[in-house]
């Protein structure tokens, strides 16, 4: 037997006598499990870590990451704006069937190994020895329920399957093979599967049958589940199925997880404890079980003042609810506090971005905002270097609202389209639109006689974007545009913006900014009705034509067309080809005006926390936030670094 996998170490000797399945004496046993479980292990209320993790677990290689193996124990201490942010135990601990790698390639995690042919079969198969949180094996079982007595139950999925699971409105057939394999078949193409799989909120294709079968009217007998419903104080036993099931939030503490962190608090509470999952599937090069840190302590607090508790030693790693406008006050910090801060580049396409409505309902606007020289005209007038360095200190890139260089799909063109700072260009392309006439304050004069004053809506939840718009108004009004800033709720403006109410608003540029060519490229086309530059169209989209307005201008359409090819690609480079002409139609076309991007995400954590990384990219897809740089690698040194 190869030592290459397990070193002989102590922790080497585990791996080797599980492998081989030797006994193992309890008391060495009991000194190579990490503390939290060894007590449980000794009194034989947990089995040994020979026999918690798979046959053939998931080994991460921490050295060929530059990383160095760690040591169990300690507690990790984060700060959350409300109980709702627990889900950033699922999204950060990114334990997924197929899951994205660093370096943003597909590869198993909780699958042992999965086979996909033309993106039309798809065959998984699960590690021998796998087992859910509450010790349960995970089987194939896990899967069919899922399939069968969820996804296709009529009372628990109303809207039918997921789109991620229909292809041209047909789902897939599902088979077990064997007690460890599973495969799905569709007619045609669906490459949205595996990255469905591997996204911040993943697609849910397995649930643990065994526990959640008592909350079935299928599984469970009707005096027993009516006691339930009541007991759990919802309406009906689909509610109860609902609640109870629900793994993307962690609100069931009973609710068995494959995560390397289960939640052991029930909401509501001030403070929620995560403990390691201690049948949790992977393991460093030393056979050592991860996660090292054995407590994840999440204590609810005044998203306004997380920065300032951060900097004062209250979190031990913080990325949310701190922007970069707390930098310098974080990185004084660390004179005062055993904490260091790094700058992480943000994955957006554009910090910020103005969204003009092409779904506005005033007739005149419509018609200047379908127009790509009026959208051009607006972007060039505005000086993005001013912004970088008034908002930024400089270390953003001025950029069209368009991927970053970290993409291999990346081309300078895109971000250079329109984003020069170009007032005569901007002017003549006002003129040549039949705006040339102004009033006496040089405010050009709509078509009707109205005054050309673009109102711009935010949700107003962040001083910066008060900041860029009140630059960006002067740079509009050196071209005859003046600008006004309204700020609503943005559920508010969401809708209003829907109903045409609103011409323009500021939000966040396109969210993958990093995407290769198996990632779907929808973000470029109208898709979504959060889409605020085209919501009806994307409700037109989403609803498949119930819903919302249909396109009717000719470069949106042709973003679904292209879009829908990519559905039919049969190969990378025919995917690569399609992104590139959408991507070149959506910056020719100004379709979002971005501002700046590469902009810097302070991470803070404690100066004793190691294998987190100086820099890395940061942002909710395609990176899960941490998720993909693997915090079940932490671990806590007694020296700082």
């Amino acid at each position: 037997m190869s030592s290459d996998r397990f070193p002989i170490t102590r922790r080497g000797i585990l791996g080797l006598m599980a492998s081989a399945a030797l006994p193992m004496p309890r008391a060495l046993a009991a000194a190579l499990e990490p503390p939290l479980l060894a007590p449980l292990v000794y009194e034989d209320m947990l089995p040994a870590l020979s026999d918690r993790v798979p046959r053939e677990p998931r080994v991460v290689k921490l050295a060929e990451m530059g990383r160095q193996p760690g040591r169990n124990g300690g507690t990790l201490r984060m700060l959350i704006g409300g109980s709702k942010d627990i889900r950033l135990m699922t999204i950060c601990g990114y334990s997924r069937l197929v899951g994205y790698s660093p370096t943003l390639e597909f590869i198993p995690d909780i699958l042992e190994s999965f086979e996909n042919v033309d993106n039309r079969v798809f065959t998984f198969r699960l590690r021998t020895g796998h087992r859910w949180s509450d010790g349960h094996m995970l089987t194939s079982e896990d899967f069919r329920y899922c399939w069968e007595d969820v996804i296709l139950n009529k009372r628990l999925r109303k809207g039918g399957p997921p789109s991620e699971l229909l292809v041209e409105g047909q789902k897939p057939r599902f088979e077990v093979l064997d007690q460890r394999t599973v495969r799905y078949t569709w007619h045609g193409p669906n490459p949205d599967f595996l990255p469905s799989l591997a996204a911040p909120q993943q697609l849910v294709i397995c649930m643990p049958a065994h526990y959640l079968r008592n909350f079935h009217q299928k599984y469970q007998e009707p005096n027993r589940l009516a006691g339930l419903v009541k007991e759990q104080r919802v309406d009906e036993w689909v509610d109860l199925h609902i609640k109870m099931s629900n793994s993307y939030r962690q609100e069931n503490p009973e609710l068995p997880v494959l995560e390397p962190w289960r939640n052991r608090t029930r909401p509501p509470a001030e403070q929620f404890v995560f403990e390691r999952n201690p049948f949790f599937h992977r393991v460093d090069e030393n056979g050592a079980q991860l996660p090292y840190i054995d407590k994840v302590v999440l204590n609810v607090s005044s998203a306004s003042i997380i920065a300032a508790k951060a900097c004062t030693g209250e979190s031990d790693l913080q990325a949310t609810s701190v922007d970069f406008t707390d930098y310098t006050y974080m990185k004084d910090a660390e004179k005062r506090y055993p904490v260091r801060v790094g700058l992480w580049k943000a994955t957006r396409g554009s910090k910020v971005a103005l969204l003009p409505n092409q779904n506005v309902s005033d007739p005149v606007w419509r018609a200047l905002l379908r127009d790509v020289r009026f959208r051009r005209a607006l972007s060039l007038a505005i000086d993005r270097d001013e912004i970088n360095k008034v908002s930024f200190f400089g270390l953003a890139t001025p950029s069209a609202d368009t991927i970053l260089p970290d993409s291999p799909l990346y081309k300078p063109e895109y971000a250079a389209a329109y984003a020069n700072h170009d007032p005569a260009a901007a002017n003549a392309l006002l003129d040549a639109i039949g705006l040339a006439n102004r009033n006496d304050d040089g405010i050009r004069l709509l078509p009707d006689g109205r005054v050309a004053q673009v109102v711009v809506e935010t949700a107003g939840e962040s001083t910066l974007e008060t900041d860029i718009l009140e630059l960006v108004g002067d740079h509009w009004r050196d071209i005859g545009i003046s600008l006004f800033v309204r700020t609503s709720q943005r559920e508010v403006f969401r809708s209003r913006t829907m109903g045409g109410q609103i011409m323009m608003t500021m939000w966040p540029g396109l969210e993958n900014g990093v995407p290769t060519a198996e990632m779907n490229p929808g973000q470029l086309a109208p898709t979504l009705d959060d889409q605020l530059q085209w919501p009806a169209w994307g409700m037109y989209y989403l609803s498949r034509g119930q819903k919302g307005q249909a396109p009717d201008l000719p470069e949106a359409i042709e973003q679904i067309r292209l879009l829908r090819t990519w559905y039919q690609a049969r190969s990378d480079a025919e995917r690569t080809a399609i992104w590139e002409q959408m991507l070149s139609n959506w910056a020719e076309q100004v379709f979002s005006i971005g501002i700046v991007n590469q902009t810097r995400q302070p991470v803070l954590r404690s100066a004793h926390l190691r294998n987190v990384p100086d820099t890395a990219l940061y942002g909710f897809n395609p990176t899960s936030l941490l998720g993909v740089y693997m915090p079940d690698t932490f671990w806590y040194s007694e020296d700082t670094a």
